[in-house]
């Protein structure tokens, strides 16, 4: 239970193990810094995150806009910066698309 909470404070959580693909979720956390075995940092941060403002507007990965609802093993491997955006209301338009959502071996 230890690990799905620290997942789910940090915004994302492996719903399919072994698919390398962690399912973007609403942070719960202004801000963390994962120390890499590598050597490198991953840091989450996350703009507006108040009770008044629960849904994600927009998700950046090292500066650039990430529209779809996953972030690869690789990703968080390499180091850089997820940055959520938070707004009042959901964007029912960001990360919709079929190529934009999780893995799934589901046809439908």
């Amino acid at each position: 239970m230890s690990a799905w909470f620290v997942f789910t404070a940090m915004g994302f959580y492996p719903v399919a193990p072994a698919s390398n693909e962690y399912v973007i979720g609403r942070p719960f956390v202004d801000r963390v810094i994962l120390n890499l075995p590598n050597g490198k940092h991953f840091a989450i941060s996350a703009d507006g995150l108040d009770e008044t403002h629960p849904y994600i507007g927009a998700v950046t990965l090292n500066g650039k806009p990430l529209l779809r609802s996953v972030i690869r093993h690789e990703e968080i491997m390499a180091g850089g910066e997820l940055h959520f955006s938070m707004q009042a209301l959901p964007n029912k338009t960001w990360a919709t698309g079929n190529n934009q959502r999780p893995y799934s071996m589901s046809t439908r």
